[in-house]
């Protein structure tokens, strides 16, 4: 069976994205600790879905920790404060490096345990430079020549919007995952940029959302 790396985030689309590998491979799922304020929610979430998913493929959460507060110093994703409101661009998402520090230490780790596929949740319509094809691809190439060892990215959804992707996969415990920038005890916030992404894709595809928001429309 052939082993692929995970980058598990807790999020709904990355959590689709180890369900549907598991299906025929061995799944190891790596969370990555940085110092993101929703961090600890979004392992619970993690291990929740992990949980509820009850595959015999997915193997037990590795944790790498790499913290970026020294780079990223009062950026809203380390503080909470000014956390992109509802309505906002999307570009104002962007966290700058954040796949160049994930995948680069997933492909490390993958050196080390005998694994050469990392597999990532980013959709059709990621607008950021680190989510292309073509980043992949070179990234891919440039960590296969330093690690001396074959690594291949893979963004299986890449074509596929969000709605699209909880319209195909109704029956996956959707609801345990977060995608909330303020995310407290479960429970998203509904005020942020990216709970409102989760809403519109669920409402465009008519299927039930079962997320707990503590703040309605």
């Amino acid at each position: 069976m052939d082993r692929v790396a995970v980058l598990a985030s807790g999020g709904l689309d990355s959590s689709v994205v180890l369900a549907d590998v598991a299906r025929e491979a061995e799944v190891f799922p790596l969370y990555f600790r940085v110092g993101l304020v929703w961090e600890e929610e979004e392992l619970k979430a993690l291990h929740a879905f992990i949980t509820a998913l009850n595959s015999p493929n997915v193997r037990s959460v590795t944790v790498l920790s790499v913290p970026v507060q020294p780079i990223y110093g009062s950026h809203w994703s380390m503080t909470g404060k000014g956390v992109p409101d509802a309505g906002r661009d999307d570009v104002e998402l962007f966290l700058p490096g954040r796949n160049v520090v994930l995948i680069g230490l997933a492909a490390v780790w993958c050196s080390v345990h005998a694994t050469s596929r990392i597999a990532i949740g980013s959709l059709g319509g990621n607008p950021f430079p680190d989510a292309s094809p073509e980043f992949f691809d070179g990234f891919a190439n440039v960590l296969s020549q330093g690690l001396d060892h074959p690594i291949r990215v893979e963004a299986l959804f890449r074509d596929v919007e969000k709605p699209d992707l909880i319209r195909d996969h109704p029956n996956l415990p959707l609801h345990l995952t977060v995608t909330c920038m303020l995310p407290r005890d479960g429970v998203h916030c509904g005020r942020c940029l990216k709970c409102e992404e989760r809403r519109r894709g669920f409402a465009t595809v008519g299927v039930a959302d079962r997320t707990v928001y503590s703040m309605s429309k």
